[in-house]
């Protein structure tokens, strides 16, 4: 697997979840379809509804992908409808795409396929950025409850880039399925911490790409009763897992520069 900015890429299957994320998607979608014109890689496209919405419009020389779309009848969470997806995908590549990333700034993928050709390298992810140009904190130390305290009330700057969150991801297929995709235990939240953890305890890095995507943020959590139980249920699952405590003891030994590889 080899790619340049202007050679093909291999192809890729991409899934998105929209839960009434119309507009967004619309985007998303258009933007697909421009990067696709140059051999962005993306071959198909998966489009899950979580929420009854019109589907997208095709442009008007149609889309240089395969589309297909799936409508749940019942809404699924983010592990659930990404694994359904992806079940079964015969393309070298899977990604994992949010519908509120903005891609209109530049093709990704290129240098994402690039991350991905590095040693050992196990998941490649873009830089993101706000509406106004700044930096996300999109990687992140492993959640402790003295790590969310620091970071929360403290506002201490996190260091080591333990894990990433989900809003773009590329990962080879065998490595995707070798993990077994996302654990559907997670509903909404930790789902990403924890694949990348059982990504660290398999062996494989994380690869920071040379790319900049737009990422908002919805950050409900912050905002709603619900998502924050949510996200509360989440994080006590995650620490009484096995997986953490494995992680965590691993991740102890392993110096900071070996954290997240930067292409």
């Amino acid at each position: 697997m080899s790619a340049s900015p202007t050679s093909p890429l291999p192809p890729i299957a991409l899934s998105v979840v929209s839960h009434g994320h119309g507009t967004m998607v619309q985007q998303l979608l258009d933007a697909l379809a421009v990067h696709g014109a140059g051999g962005a890689g993306v071959s198909r496209v998966v489009l899950t509804l979580n929420l009854p919405e019109p589907a997208p419009v095709a442009p008007a020389g149609g889309w240089p992908f395969v589309l297909e779309l799936r409508h749940n009848t019942v809404p699924q969470g983010f592990s659930a409808n990404h694994n359904a997806a992806l079940a079964g995908a015969a393309e070298p590549l899977v990604c994992v795409l949010n519908p509120d990333v903005d891609l209109r700034g530049g093709n990704p993928f290129p240098a994402l396929v690039r991350a991905l050709q590095r040693q050992g390298v196990g998941l490649a992810y873009p830089m993101q950025v706000d509406e106004h140009g700044q930096l996300q904190d999109s990687e992140r130390e492993l959640p402790t409850p003295w790590s969310l305290l620091r970071r929360y009330a403290v506002k201490r700057r996190e260091t080591r880039a333990e894990w990433v969150n989900g809003a773009m991801w590329l990962l080879p297929t065998a490595v995707w399925q070798g993990i077994g995709g996302l654990n559907t235990a997670y509903f909404m939240y930790c789902e990403d911490v924890e694949l990348c953890l059982r990504l660290r305890l398999a062996g494989w890095t994380l690869a920071r790409a040379d790319c900049v995507v737009g990422h908002a943020g919805q950050r409900a959590s912050h905002r709603r009763a619900r998502h924050a139980l949510w996200h509360i249920r989440s994080l006590l699952r995650l620490w009484a897992s096995a997986v953490f405590w494995r992680a965590r003891a691993l991740l102890r030994r392993t110096p900071t520069a070996a954290l997240t590889m930067t292409e």
